[in-house]
Order: structure tokens, then C-alpha cells, then sequence
């Protein structure tokens, strides 16, 4: 059994049947990290004597035949926002450089009450604002297929930890493409859940307990290296938790096994005035063939929005809502109409989305325009196929579901010319995050599935 890049439903397996103990499982990763991170710099805070203590604590339980989580035993790393009780959580910002919460938020006690151990966390782009993970207090994580390259934002040292078999699972947060895009960048999977289908109550520091600004747009969601890890760690953090409110109580379903005779599937090898490589928009169309060919409808179409304006309207939104965080006004604060115009705007956007899926199960699309491009200044145009496009354009076939609140994953779909990963995006209805993954495993062995990057 190759410990470390066993996915999350195997290596549990193993620990449950007693063919490896949690501590085997700890120490395979532990010696991991300790061989690739230094170059890679996906993990920023490491609780190696912390994380020993609890992995002999599981495998105790286990012996006296206590009843165990889906995770027992399992090591896991997370995202540097989540709030961690007593480890230090910095979004990669020098005030909260000493920052150690006093309390899990929702997502981590779930995930700990499941059986998993939480082994440190990993590196993310300043305040979460980049599509790149570099900051002042970490320095920058590359590629793993490709250290010169970034391995994304804001997520970037979760997708390489994934990558190099430093942690079997993650769970990244996504306002603009930000658990997709570094999933990509890094040949694994991850899933964007429903806008309020997962808590984001302790998702990202606050010392002073001041109100929660961020309420609409952004989302947590599972990232792993085979659908059926997404679908368990979605699982286990979806649904109300009795702190934050804004969660629907719709339950979560099973995976369902889905044949592809029986799906109908939208198809756009990229949207309209969007910048998007050849090699990616060959990919989706290579990839669309082969479903016609097993058997699924496949179809070009999407719904007639103006997916710009989408763009501009999810950007205001997100603007407003930092506005309104900030501890004192703007000299000419937006006016309280604007909000309402936009959110009216937003209605009308995602009702058509709703209206689309209704003819189709999912829409098969690029994650982003590009593959992963080599580290650079934020804002640095961005090369495309020989010709420069606005950096701003990269998380922007994402971020068009960010705005309507849609379920979203990346996966794995072959390489480019230059050895990096390809991912595709497939869409689907709101609250349909199971079924989506029923897709998504059952188009999966065409895609090709998660690749070991040479060297780990």
C-alpha cells in the first residue's frame, strides 16, 4: 500500500481493518513533508508532536473497540483561514502572524469529530486575495509539476500538499475560483460546493469578534485526489451547524450511480469573449466526443447571459461587502440602492442558470484560461497562447458560478504540451452537489483521473 498517495476512503479502510495504525499513517505523511516541502513550501505550520499524541490516541480507542469515524485516524492538513484551536491561523497576514484561536470553527470540529487528525496547515495567498499563494510570513509554494510555476490561489498550498501526497484531503475556500483554479493548476480534484451549503462561521480569523462581512459568493468545499474523497469530506461538513445562519437544511444525499447513456451534458470548450488556451479548450472538446461516443447527449449550448456583466455585477458585489467591513466609511460609500440593483441583477442571472440546468444534467467548461503560468507580480499579464491577457481573466470561468451560487468542481484531464496539468469544470443545478458528483465519477475514467507528478 503506497500510504501517501492512498486516496482519504483507502487509507481509512486500512486503518479500520488494522492493516496500517494511524500512527504508520501520521509518520508515512510526517516524513512526506519532511522530504518535499521544503521545496514545494505547501505546509506553513506543522504540529508533528501534537498530531503523534493524537494518532496514539486513535489507535488506543481502536483497541478497546470503541466505535470509529469515517476519519479514525486519518492525518489531514487544512487551508491556513480555518480557525484552529490553539494553531495558529494568519490568512498569510503579519497581524495575525501569533494568532492561535481559542476554538475550532465548525468545518475543523467536524472533521476532528469524524476521527481525523489535524497535522498542520498550508500556505495561502496575503488575506486571501490572489491567485497565486505567496506572503510576507511564508514566501511562495510552487507547482509540483513544475516549481517555477504557481501552484494558484488562494488555495495553491492545499492543491500542492494534495498533489505530493503531503495530506490525503483538504478543504479550501472559493470567492473567485479559489478552490478550482489551484485544483487545476495541480492535476487534483476540487468541489465549490452551493452558496450556503457549507458553514463558513471560523473560515478565516477574527480576533476582535467583529461582525461576519462576507455572507454571499464565497464558499468552503472538499479537495482530494479522487471524487469519492470529495464526496466524503463534503459529507461530513455540509449542512446547518448552529453558527452560521445563513445554511439551507437541505439534506445531503448519497453519490448516486449514474450511467452515461442517461445523461445529457452542455458542452462549452469556452464562454463568449472569455481568453482560453487551445489546449484547454481541445481538452473539453476531446473529452465531449468521448462521452457521445459512450453514450451521452452531448450538447453546445449555454443560456444567453451576459457572462461579462456577470463578472463586473460578482465583483461589485464583492466589493460592497469589504466596503462595509471596513472600520470606518469611504468618503462616498455606495449608495444602499446600489445593493439591492445588484442583487436584482444577481436573481435574474442565477434564474437563468436554474432555468438552463433544468434541460441538461451538467455543463462541461474550462476552470481557467491557462495552465499554470510561471510566478509573477500580481496584475503581470498573463500569456495566452502567445498573446498577453489581463491577469484579472484568470479566475474568471469560475467566478461566473461564485456569482450564481452554482455547484462547481475541477478535475483532472490530461496534460499540456509542457507536462502541466488540465482541468475541466463541470456545473451543475443549486443543491445538486451529490448528483454532480455522480457525474463527475462516472465521466472520470475518460478523463483520466489524478496523476502522480513525476518525483514524489
Amino acid at each position: 500500500m503506497d500510504i501517501v498517495f492512498s486516496p482519504t476512503t483507502e487509507l481509512a479502510a486500512a486503518i479500520r481493518d488494522r492493516k496500517i495504525s494511524a500512527v504508520e499513517a501520521l509518520d508515512a505523511h510526517l516524513t512526506q513533508i519532511d522530504r518535499h516541502n521544503e521545496a514545494v513550501n505547501a505546509v506553513v505550520t506543522l504540529d508533528r508532536d501534537g498530531a503523534r499524541q493524537r494518532a496514539g490516541k486513535a489507535d488506543e480507542a481502536q483497541a478497546r473497540g470503541e466505535a470509529l469515524g469515517p476519519l479514525h485516524g486519518v492525518p489531514f492538513t487544512l487551508k491556513d483561514t480555518h480557525e484552529t484551536a490553539g494553531m495558529r491561523t494568519t490568512v498569510g497576514f503579519p497581524a495575525f502572524a501569533d494568532y492561535a484561536p481559542r476554538a475550532d470553527s465548525p468545518v475543523v470540529a467536524w472533521l476532528k469529530a469524524a476521527g481525523g487528525i489535524l497535522v498542520g496547515k498550508t500556505n495561502v495567498a496575503t488575506m486571501l486575495g490572489d491567485w497565486q499563494s505567496s506572503n510576507p510570513l511564508f514566501g511562495r509554494t510552487g507547482n509540483p509539476w513544475n516549481l517555477q510555476r504557481t501552484a494558484g490561489g488562494s488555495s495553491g498550498g492545499a492543491a500542492a500538499a494534495l498533489g505530493t501526497g503531503m495530506t490525503p484531503f483538504e478543504v479550501g475556500t472559493d470567492m473567485q475560483d479559489s478552490i478550482r483554479l489551484p485544483a487545476f493548476f495541480c492535476g487534483v480534484y476540487g468541489l465549490k460546493p452551493t452558496e450556503h451549503r457549507v458553514s463558513l462561521a471560523g473560515a478565516f480569523p477574527d480576533p476582535g469578534g467583529a461582525p461576519r462581512s462576507v455572507r454571499l459568493i464565497s464558499c468552503l468545499g472538499p479537495m482530494a485526489r479522487s471524487v469519492e474523497d470529495l464526496a466524503l469530506i463534503y459529507g461530513l461538513i455540509a449542512g446547518p451547524d448552529g453558527s452560521d445562519t445563513d445554511l439551507a437544511p437541505v439534506p445531503v444525499e448519497t453519490m448516486p450511480e449514474l450511467d452515461l447513456r442517461n445523461l445529457r451534458i452542455a458542452v462549452a470548450p469556452s464562454f463568449p469573449g472569455f481568453p482560453v488556451a487551445g489546449e484547454i479548450s481541445a481538452a473539453v472538446e476531446s473529452l465531449a466526443k468521448e462521452l457521445q461516443a459512450a453514450g451521452a447527449i452531448v450538447e453546445a449550448e449555454l443560456p444567453k447571459l451576459d457572462l461579462h456583466d456577470d463578472l463586473e455585477q460578482g465583483g461589485a458585489l464583492i466589493g460592497m461587502m469589504l466596503e462595509a467591513a471596513q472600520p470606518e466609511p469611504p468618503e462616498k460609500p455606495t449608495p444602499v440602492s446600489r445593493w439591492f440593483e445588484v442583487l436584482a441583477r444577481r436573481d435574474r442571472s442565477i434564474l437563468a442558470w436554474e432555468r438552463f440546468f433544468d434541460g441538461c444534467d451538467a455543463l462541461l467548461c474550462p476552470v481557467a484560461m491557462v495552465t499554470a503560468f510561471p510566478h509573477c507580480e500580481p496584475g503581470t499579464p498573463i500569456e495566452v497562447d502567445g498573446e498577453k491577457q489581463s491577469y484579472w481573466m484568470l479566475p474568471a470561468y469560475g467566478a461566473v458560478f461564485n456569482y450564481s451560487g452554482h455547484p462547481a468542481l475541477s478535475l483532472p484531464c490530461g496534460q499540456d504540451s509542457n507536462g502541466l496539468p488540465i482541468g475541466l469544470q463541470l456545473v451543475g443545478k443549486r443543491w445538486s452537489e451529490s448528483r454532480l458528483l455522480g457525474i463527475a465519477r462516472a465521466i472520470d475514467p475518460l478523463a483520466g483521473g489524478f496523476r502522480r507528478p513525476p518525483g514524489y
